[in-house]
């Protein structure tokens, strides 16, 4: 047994390890936000770190939020948009990925580079032409604004990605497809896509959380009662004077329980895609 055979446990154990130490730091500030959720607001002030008590437990929060008609609907619309966004992301992006891995042809290289450069230069540079763009289309105040957004964000990213597991799978099993006539289309989503689920779900992680967690681009292209989201309609608790905390923590305790489902959804796959180097 060689020596990179031996040591393949020992990789996956430290990449485990690492997770775990990050997972736990990451979850430090989500634990605070929960607990102070349930606090009185002098309790919030006094004592941060300390959990709920029988004399400092209180709703108030959670009544204040869940009073306000708007925020069920501030909910259903992040859920639509990041839903959205992830399923585009992933498709259009692993097409793009198949075709640059599969396909070779004259600036191959170049084109790689050009669809990678998204994630070096941020979008919200170009938000001045992008709002522009979305009012000389009519699309302002509207869902559909926010998914084409997030899906041209995304889309770079998804590309860099799974462009490299899809040169890993075997040219044998596609050639093999084609011999049994199977289009490229067929190949493309019975073959490879099944074969790079854990770059998919890494992909699907790494999007969701920054457009469900956004502010920017909600407050710039739709920022109407009708197409608000969670993250802006906690806004409405924060005043210029006056903060109601109590709501602004449990607005936050709220919207992170989408996001921990979504994760749990994904966490089986995210871990395989992170640690498929480590077998090498």
């Amino acid at each position: 047994m060689s020596n990179r055979a031996r040591t393949s446990p020992i990789r996956i154990g430290l990449v485990h390890l690492a997770l775990s130490a990050y997972t736990l730091i990451a979850l430090f500030p989500v634990f605070l936000t929960v607990i102070n959720s349930f606090k009185d607001r002098n309790a919030i002030f006094r004592s941060p770190m300390q959990v709920p008590l029988p004399s400092t437990f209180s709703l108030v929060g959670y009544k204040t939020v869940l009073g306000q008609a708007d925020f069920l609907h501030y909910f259903q619309n992040s859920f639509v948009v990041t839903i959205v966004s992830i399923a585009l992301v992933l498709l259009f992006g692993a097409m793009a990925a198949f075709a640059l891995s599969e396909y070779r042809f004259r600036g191959n290289a170049l084109m790689g580079l050009y669809m990678a450069i998204g994630i070096m230069i941020p979008i919200r540079l170009g938000t001045v032409a992008i709002l522009q763009g979305m009012v000389a289309s009519g699309l302002v105040n509207t869902l559909t604004a926010l998914i084409l957004v997030y899906t041209a964000q995304g889309i770079p990213l998804a590309i860099f990605i799974l462009s490299e597991f899809m040169r890993s799978v075997s040219d044998d099993l596609k050639n093999a497809g084609r011999i049994d006539g199977l289009s490229e289309y067929a190949i493309f989503f019975r073959l490879v896509l099944p074969l790079v689920r854990p770059a998919m779900a890494t992909v699907a992680v790494f999007t969701m959380i920054p457009i469900w967690n956004d502010l920017w681009f909600p407050l710039i292209l739709a920022p109407s009662e009708e197409t608000k989201t969670v993250t802006l309609g906690s806004q409405i608790f924060i005043g210029q004077f006056v903060t109601n905390w109590n709501a602004v923590l449990a607005a936050l305790s709220l919207a992170i329980l989408p996001i921990l489902v979504l994760y749990v959804i994904f966490a089986r796959q995210l871990i395989r895609g992170i640690t498929a180097g480590a077998v090498k």
